[in-house]
């Protein structure tokens, strides 16, 4: 068996899973690199607490190693992760007793331009975002975020959090709305 590295993060998910399965561990590393940041981001805006956020991500991670015999579609595996994601974060707010207040994204500076009153802006602005994601139901917050951040279609995110597509459009619909009543005074 030759050793491959560069070749390898060339190859898609449906071939990285079905090596993985297989028992291949770089394949499986492959598609760690891959989702990882994607899957922390959504844990992150979900919880918006960077500490348990990473602790989901490296939970579903494990879980996904130990479980990856029972995925049926190997081109499937990113909604599958997506699904898993989602699912952790709803399980850890229903668990919480106090909402979380922290801003994930205080911890590593955005990228801003040299003028400081549009850093402050755009701070400012971040900051009431991730404040208003609060306001919404943890359902509408991951459907709202998978599809405005990570560009999953309606049938995914149905897939996703376990609803049909019209539930899904009726919760990114409200969460829109909602979004832009907050966001009104940023405009």
């Amino acid at each position: 068996m030759s050793t491959t590295t560069a070749p390898e993060a060339a190859l898609d998910d449906a071939t990285l899973a079905g090596r993985a399965r297989d028992g291949d561990v770089r394949a499986y590393e492959q598609l760690v690199l891959r989702y990882q940041g994607p899957m922390f981001r959504l844990a992150a805006k979900m919880l918006a607490d960077r500490a348990e956020a990473e602790d989901v991500t490296q939970e579903v991670f494990l879980t996904a190693w130990r479980r990856i015999a029972q995925l049926q579609d190997d081109a499937a595996f990113a909604g599958w992760l997506y699904r898993m994601t989602t699912n952790r974060c709803l399980n850890v707010l229903r668990s919480r007793k106090v909402p979380a207040d922290v801003d994930p994204d205080s911890v590593a500076e955005p990228r801003t331009e040299s003028r400081p009153e549009h850093a402050v802006q755009i701070s400012g602005q971040m900051r009431a975002l991730t404040e208003a994601l609060q306001l919404l139901t943890p359902q509408q917050r991951a459907c709202w975020l998978l599809r405005e951040v990570h560009e999953r279609s309606y049938e995914e995110i149905a897939e996703i959090v376990g609803a049909n597509t019209t539930a899904v459009r009726g919760r990114i619909a409200r969460a829109r709305a909602q979004l832009a009543e907050v966001m009104r005074p940023w405009r």
